[in-house]
């Protein structure tokens, strides 16, 4: 069962060893966050199905060809997936749209985003400096080579599962290794499109393999010693379980984790456009990114008027079903994150001042809606200024000035992206030297393809994007000759 403009052949049936099997787990209903009802329903992985999973990705990387296969061919087959992919690109904005909500105009960007870094990572089949030769001082020559890790476990979020998927299935193949495909239950959809077009390209048997799953079962994948790597993009609590089990046995990981982003704003940068700016920014996907600009930190002589400025920006927002026309703001993905921030809110109301939203709309009486929520006031430890809400609700936080503003922008225990809201890019620069994150951008949550991203603290481990991003997939190796090979 797939939804209306997604056409899945398979969708009853795991794809291991190259095969369409039976599961042995049962099925995966996923529910429609704008009606509650269920929308789709694909086969569930059980600890058995896992286990043969991981079976076939060992004996492909141990025994076939695939590792061993020349990087220029890996990276060109890996571009003939990414043009059949592109041609399903409508199946693959449907299925985001009615997994979680997402608005048409974005799942656009999104899809075409998941797209182009598979083109981009393709390249690096030829253009990666796999084998380096460097001068010897003992040898005759010496040689730096670079290795696939292994097998890999490809763990996805529910919120951006197409991008995400492929980036880290694109830099699996490219970098030789096998791999087992696990999609969050919520969205499963976007990696069975993935599996049935990488059968038709023709990828060896069990380099790709795709198990959705519970996350019971999920649990049987990460622990299983045959698993050389975990990449894993979700929350910080799940990476913190994931470093435990890998740490245990040495096994490699590279985690995409939670945030809690800052946007400083500079007495240069004028109140209206900066309400527009952030009480925009924090509506996407329903403030479910992990990059969003959550933590607004203003000067505290202009906090009142930003305050107004923003709430006024909220309350202009058309909230509504996905599909309707003019609407801005969509569903959360689903019921337990409907909950998740309204205990946000509740808790905010303690602590803070709610200048607009906290409540769900008055003329949506089905589905998982919020109104965009402002809380001004707020202090920095606070738990609605620490914690990952992952919903669209702002914090205004008032600063002395630029150096208490950095200051507290750094009293997190994330640091994965942020922004500087000034007109003097010498000024963002200084500033973005200064805060501890991953990615900083001058006046907005900005990203630039081909450049890595990721966090530092909690927000995680290693990078995904551009040459950087393949580092986490590859194991370097010296060799050293009496002679020239």
């Amino acid at each position: 069962m797939s939804p209306e403009g997604v056409k899945i052949t398979h969708t009853a049936s795991l794809f291991i060893n190259g095969e369409w099997v039976a599961p042995s787990g049962g099925e995966i209903a996923v529910v429609s966050p704008n009606t509650e009802e269920v929308v789709a329903r694909v086969a569930q992985a059980s600890a058995a199905d896992m286990d043969t999973a991981v079976a076939a990705a060992r004996h492909a990387f141990d025994h076939g060809e695939w590792p061993r296969t020349d990087p220029a061919r890996r990276g060109a087959m890996l571009a003939e997936l990414g043009k059949r992919l592109e041609a399903r690109a409508g199946e693959l904005e449907a299925a985001w749209i009615a997994q979680i909500g997402g608005l048409p105009g974005m799942a656009k960007g999104v899809v075409a985003s998941g797209h182009r870094h598979i083109a981009d990572i393709a390249a690096l089949g030829e253009s990666f400096a796999w084998v380096e030769e460097v001068a010897g001082t003992t040898v005759d020559t010496a040689f730096i080579v670079r290795e696939p890790v292994g097998v890999v476990a490809a763990i996805a979020p529910w919120n951006s599962p197409y991008m995400i998927m492929a980036t880290k299935l694109a830099y699996s193949l490219v970098a030789g290794c096998t791999l087992v495909m696990k999609p969050a239950p919520e969205t499963p959809l976007e990696a069975y499109i993935i599996a049935e077009e990488a059968e038709k390209v023709g990828f060896p048997p069990g380099v790709i393999n795709l198990v959705p799953a519970d996350r019971e079962v999920a649990d049987q994948l990460i622990t299983n010693p045959a698993i050389d790597k975990v990449s894993f993009t979700g929350s910080t609590a799940v990476g913190k379980r994931i470093a435990q089990v890998c740490g245990a046995r040495i096994a490699r990981y590279s985690l995409e984790l939670g945030g809690k982003s800052a946007a400083i704003i500079r007495d240069d940068y004028p109140t209206e456009e900066a309400a527009k700016l952030l009480g925009n920014t924090i509506t996407m996907l329903s403030g479910q990114i992990c990059a969003m600009l959550t933590r607004a930190i203003v000067p505290e002589t202009r906090h009142d008027e930003i305050a107004e400025a923003i709430a006024k920006v909220m309350q202009g927002v058309t909230i509504g079903h996905s599909r309707d026309e003019g609407v801005q703001l969509g569903p959360l993905a689903m019921k337990r994150q409907l909950e998740r921030v309204e205990s946000y809110i509740e808790e905010g109301r303690k602590s803070a001042d709610l200048v607009t939203g906290g409540q769900r709309p008055a003329h949506l009486n089905k589905g998982y809606f919020i109104e965009p929520t402002l809380f001004a006031n707020v202090d920095n430890t606070s738990r609605i200024a620490q914690e990952e809400i992952f919903g669209p609700v702002l914090c205004l936080i008032p600063a002395k000035d630029d150096d208490d503003a950095i200051r507290i922008a750094n009293e997190s225990d994330y640091g994965l992206h942020g922004s500087v809201l000034t007109k003097d890019p010498k000024a963002a620069f200084a500033i973005a030297r200064r805060v501890r994150t991953g990615t900083i951008a001058q006046n907005g949550m900005r990203t630039q393809p081909g450049m890595p991203f990721g966090g530092f603290k909690q927000s995680g481990i290693g990078r995904e994007g551009g040459a950087e991003g393949l580092l986490p997939y590859v194991e370097t190796k010296s060799i050293l000759l009496d002679g020239a090979p």
